[in-house]
């Protein structure tokens, strides 16, 4: 396969923390910010959402990466049927949590592997579900005040302080609910040729 520019692998995201979790399979990969309209279209679900949205991030930076593997995700989490974004302040992650206290939220991220070379696409949906704990608001507040997880869907942040505000987690892979299906973003590069255990 002709798909060696360097590196071949593109992330589409500014996220720190897709960022580390793509790192932890040792390949060559730069990102960008993919720069779309993050909003929920009319009637459209959880996971219709994300899988789009994962797709359009990998798209979108198709015309400057013309021979590369471009990984788009995108997460939201689910309580009640209601979707839960990234809070993007105090109050708004206050609320999150007092719906999410006591209650198990499942948290769905979309996946993406576009070749800009051949127009192949795949995508995904993968779960995650997490069981809170019933928090008090005093745990709530000190929770937000020590790590300000606010551009965070859900409003936690699970490889940190957060893993204290769950009962337990649910799940094929502890990476997805951080944002990055590892375990499903493996099998999508072995598709096109790229082997992390080569």
């Amino acid at each position: 396969m002709d798909i060696k520019a360097e590196p071949p692998l593109v992330l589409a995201s500014s996220s720190i923390y897709r960022r580390q979790l793509l790192s932890k399979l040792q390949l060559e990969f730069k990102s960008a910010n993919p720069n779309i309209d993050e909003s929920q279209q009319l009637g459209e679900s959880a996971e219709e959402l994300v899988i789009r949205l994962a797709q359009e991030k990998a798209l979108a930076l198709t015309p400057s990466h013309k021979k590369h593997l471009i990984i788009g995700s995108d997460q939201v989490a689910v309580v009640d049927g209601k979707i839960l974004t990234k809070p993007g302040d105090k109050h708004a992650a206050s609320q999150q949590l007092q719906q999410s206290s006591g209650n198990t939220v499942t948290f769905l991220t979309g996946l993406c592997v576009h070749n800009s070379k051949t127009g192949r696409t795949q995508t995904s949906c993968e779960h995650f579900s997490v069981k809170f704990l019933m928090l008090s608001p005093e745990q709530i507040e000190n929770y937000l005040t020590k790590e300000e997880p606010y551009d965070c869907a859900g409003s936690f942040k699970s490889e940190g302080l957060g893993i204290s505000l769950f009962e337990s987690m649910h799940g094929d892979d502890p990476n997805t609910l951080i944002g990055l299906p590892l375990i499903a973003l493996c099998r999508m590069l072995r598709n096109e040729g790229v082997e992390p255990l080569k």
